[in-house]
């Protein structure tokens, strides 16, 4: 950040249709947000100069979040209250931004300022005998790997119902997608993570997921 800049932290709610985004498709979502809202955008320097922006973990897609961030770098001062009134303005509903707040130059980076994530599974029947799998096959550039969900899960899984609690931890060395646990423990079900069409008639009795949802997030 350079001198005379000012950076704020949006954090933002992604649900309904628009958990259907790629994590490239919400970063231009939000920059689209940021130049309606008329906000005094700072830009790189360089041949193709853009829009100082950066964003938090990425969600897979069929995930959606609650407490979602990303950050914006500014030229001049605007009071959060006012920043946040033209963000909400600009943004659709789906995409809402709930609150904006000034940073420092120390606080952590939006990519790696929350490495706990806590997610919200909801399936279409009760989840007790859903087991979490010592080890899952996952493929990475072309290559096959293992990982061992105990090395990510930060406590024990919550079950109440149709719907199960969990934390998962991103490490330097690597992260384990919500969304792969989840099919992992529905013992690699061929239908797609998330149903999208909940009024369709159900042809099997296997339990399915209703949506997934990252509902927090924290530094440690």
């Amino acid at each position: 950040m350079m001198e005379g800049e000012f950076k704020i932290r949006v954090t933002y709610a992604m649900r309904g249709r628009l958990v259907m985004l790629s994590h490239l498709e919400v970063a231009r979502a939000l920059e689209r947000a940021v130049r309606r809202a008329d906000l005094p955008f700072a830009v790189t320097q360089g041949f193709s100069p853009h829009m100082k922006l950066a964003f938090g973990a990425a969600l897979p897609v069929g995930v959606g979040g609650d407490h979602e961030i990303f950050d914006v770098t500014m030229t001049e001062y605007v009071n959060p209250d006012e920043a946040l009134r033209r963000l909400q303005d600009a943004s659709p509903y789906d995409l809402m931004p709930e609150s904006v707040e000034y940073i420092t130059r120390e606080v952590k980076a939006a990519s790696v300022a929350y490495p706990f994530g806590t997610y919200r599974a909801v399936f279409d029947g009760p989840v007790d005998d859903l087991q979490v799998p010592d080890s899952i096959t996952v493929i990475r550039k072309k290559k096959e790997k293992q990982l061992r969900p105990a090395d990510f899960l930060a406590g024990p899984i919550q079950k109440n119902g149709n719907e199960m609690l969990f934390t998962l931890e991103a490490k330097p060395s690597g992260s384990l997608r919500p969304d792969v646990l989840v099919n992992a423990m529905l013992d690699g079900a061929e239908d797609g993570l998330v149903n999208t069409d909940l009024g369709a008639a159900r042809s099997d009795t296997r339990l399915h997921v209703v949506s997934l949802m990252r509902i927090a997030q924290r530094a440690e």
